[in-house]
């Protein structure tokens, strides 16, 4: 745990989680929150879309199950041809949950983490929306896209193929802060409408650049002449698609992605993740009684590990529940100031702001239900 106090105050971190991105209701349309390189996925819903698979009606004899209060984080490893939206409706079923979201979309071709939020970690979403996300991505040299991705159709193609020096001396141009315009296929709004829903009506739309935070890009691999591997570690508002197609217009052969991975989310790392085809088998074993589905669950509190612990008496904790604030004296107030996460024995309690000689909360949890096994608290 590390004892740095976010720059902003709790109360805007809260309010934005990016672009006004939805994150409790899988069944609505996600904003990407300018947090990686996603959009929405183009073509009609296909079969697995959990929404054109029966809807409210029921087969005859269905039971319905009871939903429940579930807290915690589930990091899928999510498979390519799933949308983000689909992988909560997933997630949520299997743990019979009552509420969840996710913390930064992630397109149907790109695996990798996909961190679920269920029950009360919802309210910690906002925190791991604005920590770093690194991926592991393949570009297509002689081919620029309309999507900047394999699904759209090629608008610039060139014979030219880059080698290892001249990739590598260009990297620099794409580390530190920068300025990025968006891909034509996001989910930025122009004057209230997504930014691919206008490409897909076939306007061209001049987009703005953005600053964005590049902290590290490295070439891995150049498998052939025709695909370069890359490794990106990156701030919030960072689009890699867009990254491509700049690094392909500066060498002068154009590009697009091929292959997208991500492998962190904030304080989850690919040690984290959970694949699909695990988290169901561990439900069925649950089911049967000789597992529990507590075991793929994370912490809420995992989520706050860039900000600081504070414990408190259970007189305080009573206070703090109440949505009172706590006078904070003596040798035991704390040394810092702005957000904090409170404990009471050991549980997590609330979030809180330090400040004039005062705990206010802003959040309280009631993690009363389904939590993180005793084995995943440790580890973590």
């Amino acid at each position: 745990m590390t004892m740095t106090t976010p720059d902003a105050a709790l109360d805007s971190r809260l309010a934005e989680t990016g672009n006004g991105e939805s994150t409790l209701s899988p069944a609505v349309p996600h904003d990407n929150g300018g947090n990686n390189d996603q959009r929405q996925h183009q073509g009609p819903r296909g079969n697995n879309d959990p929404r054109h698979q029966g809807g409210k009606q029921r087969h005859q004899g269905q039971v319905r199950r009871d939903k429940r209060d579930v807290h915690g984080w589930v990091i899928l490893d999510k498979p390519i041809g799933m949308t983000s939206t689909q992988a909560v409706a997933v997630a949520k079923r299997l743990f019979q949950a009552k509420r969840a979201g996710h913390a930064g979309t992630l397109d149907p071709l790109a695996s990798g983490g996909l961190p679920i939020a269920l029950g009360e970690a919802t309210k910690t979403v906002p925190f791991v929306m604005d920590g770093r996300k690194r991926y592991r991505f393949t570009v297509a040299w002689g081919e620029e896209r309309d999507t900047d991705d394999t699904e759209g159709r090629a608008t610039f193609t060139s014979e030219i193929r880059p080698t290892a020096d001249q990739i590598q001396a260009l990297l620099p141009q794409f580390t530190g802060n920068i300025e990025q315009t968006p891909p034509q296929y996001s989910a930025i709004k122009i004057q209230g409408e997504r930014a691919y829903d206008l490409a897909r009506d076939g306007e061209v739309v001049p987009l703005v650049p953005r600053p964005v935070v590049i902290h590290e890009l490295v070439l891995t691999e150049q498998p052939d002449s025709d695909h370069a591997v890359f490794e990106a570690e990156c701030g919030k508002g960072t689009y890699v698609r867009a990254l491509a197609r700049d690094i392909g217009r500066l060498l002068g052969c154009y590009g697009h992605i091929s292959a997208l991975r991500r492998t962190l989310v904030g304080p989850f790392a690919e040690a984290d993740m959970i694949p699909l085809e695990q988290l169901q088998a561990l439900c069925d074993r649950a089911a049967s009684g000789e597992g529990s589905l507590a075991d793929a669950l994370l912490p809420v509190e995992t989520a706050l590990d860039d900000i600081p612990a504070l414990a408190v008496t259970r007189a305080d904790a009573a206070r703090l529940h109440r949505g009172q604030a706590v006078l904070l004296r003596g040798r035991d107030a704390p040394d810092c100031s702005g957000t904090v996460y409170v404990t009471v024995a050991g549980r997590l309690l609330a979030l809180a702001e330090v400040g004039n000689g005062e705990l206010i909360p802003k959040r309280v949890f009631n993690l009363t239900g389904l939590t993180a096994s005793s084995a995943r608290k440790e580890s973590n």
